[in-house]
C-alpha cells in the first residue's frame, strides 16, 4: 500500500510539473518563468540574442523589462537572418537608432494578449483583426488551420511559432519573421 501511494504521490507530482511546465513553453532552449520580465527571460533563449541586441542598441532594455502589460511578437535570430545581407548590421549602428526603435516597437503591443484574446479578435473582426503597436504600426492577425498570422504594413507575412509565452509584465509570441513598418 505504501509503495501504491508513494507512486501515486510522485506521479502526480510529475503531472503537476508537467502541467505547470505546458503552460509556458520553452523557448530557445530555456524555461520562460512567468515571474520574470520579458527582457529577464528573452536574454535567456539562444534563439533571440540577435532580438536582445537590437533592443540594448536601441535602448529599450528598460522600457521591455517596465510595467507593461505588454505583448511582444519576438522573432527570432533566424528572422533576422533572413533579412537583406548587411540589415541587421546596419540597424545596430547608432546613428540608426531611430529606425531600429521604429522596427522594434512595430512588435510590440501595449496589452497583455494571449493567443486566445487575438483569435477573439480576429473571429469578432471576420476573419481579421486589425493591432495596433507601440510604434504606431498597424499589423493584421489572421487565423489559418488553428496558427496566428501576424502581418506588417509591408506585407510581409509571420506566422506565431510558439504561442502564450507568459511574462511578469506581459506575454510574448515568438514569430518566424521580422515585422517591418511602411517607411
Amino acid at each position: 500500500m505504501k509503495k501504491l501511494v508513494l507512486s501515486l504521490a510522485v506521479s502526480i507530482t510529475a503531472l503537476s510539473a508537467g502541467i505547470a511546465f505546458a503552460e509556458n513553453p520553452m523557448v530557445g532552449g530555456a524555461a520562460m518563468l512567468p515571474t520574470m520580465n520579458i527582457i529577464e527571460n528573452a536574454v535567456n533563449s539562444k534563439d533571440h540574442t540577435t532580438l536582445v541586441a537590437a533592443v540594448k542598441a536601441a535602448g529599450l532594455v528598460d522600457t521591455l523589462s517596465g510595467k507593461g502589460p505588454f505583448t511582444v511578437f519576438a522573432p527570432t535570430n533566424e528572422a533576422f537572418a533572413a533579412l537583406p545581407a548587411g540589415t541587421v548590421d546596419t540597424l545596430l549602428k547608432p546613428e540608426n537608432k531611430a529606425q531600429l526603435v521604429k522596427i522594434l516597437t512595430c512588435h510590440v503591443v501595449a496589452a497583455d494578449a494571449m493567443a486566445a484574446d487575438v483569435a477573439k479578435m480576429i473571429t469578432d473582426g471576420s476573419g481579421k483583426a486589425e493591432i495596433k503597436t507601440v510604434g504606431g504600426c498597424m499589423l493584421t492577425a489572421t487565423e489559418k488551420d488553428g496558427k496566428i498570422m501576424i502581418t506588417d504594413e509591408t506585407g510581409g507575412m509571420a506566422n506565431v511559432t510558439i504561442a502564450d509565452v507568459k511574462q511578469s509584465n506581459g506575454v510574448i509570441h515568438v514569430i518566424d519573421k521580422v515585422l517591418l513598418p511602411k517607411m
